[in-house]
This record gives structure tokens, sequence and C-alpha cells, in this order.
């Protein structure tokens, strides 16, 4: 199987500081890949080093099957990786349309602005991808009068508008309502609806295995365990979870039930 993306035995250190250790990941095609962990568990790390923010230390990295050395920003830019962040990057003064196209405006064949053609595509991405049925919402509305999970819609559907196959949501749903959550979730369904692939960081646990095919922990730099959801039930994970922060590993976890059930 070729992965969009593959870790292999990838470490990072800042000076004596170990974040990650031998981490092996691995996205495949059309997938939704959960990271979970808690705070300082080395997720922010390893996300920055799929996005080329962050150089290895040490391993491999592969893109469709090719390795790729030196990952920087714009070269993972142009394998089709593309992040949303908790901050929701976007223009909160400007319309819809100017932050669908922010910075990558398209242009007619004089070489200015095709400004039509912009909003034209604005509109039908919010009939078609964004779900906007009120005449109230149009091309032209500035985006600070959206709520958090409708701008957070907005930028998936830029990332997958401009054809990117991998996208990284960073804690999606910080700050969010429930309402608003469900809305986001939505939209993170259709990124595999669209064929492409998600990796999905959230402290909430809850909110990763409704949307996930498959969830990886990172504990203490380390991958300390991976399940397929299809295979483990949201209580099983959570336990696994709670003994995997004790023990700092999956193995350690079984190893603590194993003694626990010798012991009744």
């Amino acid at each position: 199987m070729t992965y969009r993306i593959e870790l292999k035995k990838v470490s990072k250190s800042f000076g004596e500081v170990q974040a990650l250790k031998d981490i092996d990941f691995k996205l495949g095609q059309n997938e939704v890949v959960g990271l979970l962990g808690d705070n300082g568990a080395g997720k922010s790390t390893l996300i920055k080093i799929l996005t080329g923010y962050h150089q290895p230390t040490s391993g491999e990295i592969y893109f469709n099957g090719e390795q790729v050395e030196n990952l920087t920003v714009p070269k993972a830019r142009k394998l089709g990786v593309e992040t949303v962040y908790q901050e929701r990057a976007l223009a909160e003064l400007q319309t819809l349309w100017r932050n669908i196209f922010l910075g990558r405006e398209l242009s007619n064949p004089l070489g200015f602005m095709d400004i039509k053609k912009m909003k034209d595509e604005t509109h039908r991405l919010m009939i078609e991808s964004m779900g906007f049925t009120s005449s109230a919402v149009t091309p032209d509305s500035p985006i600070g009068t959206f709520s958090g999970g409708e701008k957070q819609g907005v930028a998936i559907v830029r990332a997958l508008y401009f054809n990117a196959d991998i996208i990284i949501l960073d804690e999606p749903t910080m700050g969010l309502s429930l309402k608003e959550t469900r809305k986001l979730l939505n939209f993170v369904r259709g990124i595999k609806g669209a064929g492409k692939s998600a990796v999905f960081i959230d402290h909430n646990i809850f909110h990763v295995y409704n949307v996930a095919d498959r969830v990886i922990v990172i504990d203490r730099g380390m991958v300390a365990g991976e399940f397929n959801t299809s295979d483990i039930t949201l209580d099983d994970l959570m336990d696994k979870m709670y003994r995997i922060a004790e023990t700092g590993s999956f193995n350690g976890a079984v190893e603590q039930e194993y003694s626990q059930g010798q012991q009744q």
C-alpha cells in the first residue's frame, strides 16, 4: 500500500530535550487519522514536521511512496499539505470570497484579478460544500459575521478547492459550541467524501473517535498506542488512554491489565 504520508523512525530534539523518539506514522489514501495525547506529548512537534516547519533530527519522510528530504513549508504545500489551525487564520474584516482566494487570486488572460470568477466560484462552494442556503449570506459577506464552525468550514473548503490531498486539523473544535462542533465534524467527514485524507489533532477523544478511521496516541514523544476505531469501543479507547497516561505505552497498559487480572 502506498501511503499519502509515512514517517519512519522520526526523532526530533531541541538541544538536550527530545520531543519525539522513533516515531512511525502512516496516513493512508482517503483516511482520517486522529492524533491524541496530553499537552506536551509531542503532537504539535509531529505536525510541524509533517508540514515542513521543523526538520527531524533523524528518520525518513515519504510522500506517496517517495522519500522527501529537507521538507519545508512551501515544499509540503506543493505536495498537497494544508493546515487548518485552531486560530482559524482568516481575515476577519475581509469578505468570504477574498478569504477563499487570499494569496491565490484568480486572474484573467490579461493578468488582472478575475473578481467575477472568484465570486462565482465562492457562490458555488457556498452551495455545494459549505451548506449555506440563506440569501443573507453571500460571497460579499464579511467573514467576521460567521460563527466559529462556519469559519472552520471555510478554511477546510479553501484547502480542498486548492487541491490539498492532506488536510491537517489542529484542535479545530477549540472554543466551539456543541452545535458548531457537530457542523465542523460534518466538514471533516466531507474531506473523506472528496477522496482526500486528514490528520485530526484534538484534545477531545469524543470528537476524534466519531470521525477517525484510526487513532494514534502520542505519549512522552513516542507512539504509545494505535487503534482502528472499528475494532474498539469508545469506552475501551478511553480506558486504554488512561492506562497509557499512567504507564507511557500501550504495552505497559496491557501488562498492567494482565497484572490486575492475575491479582483478581
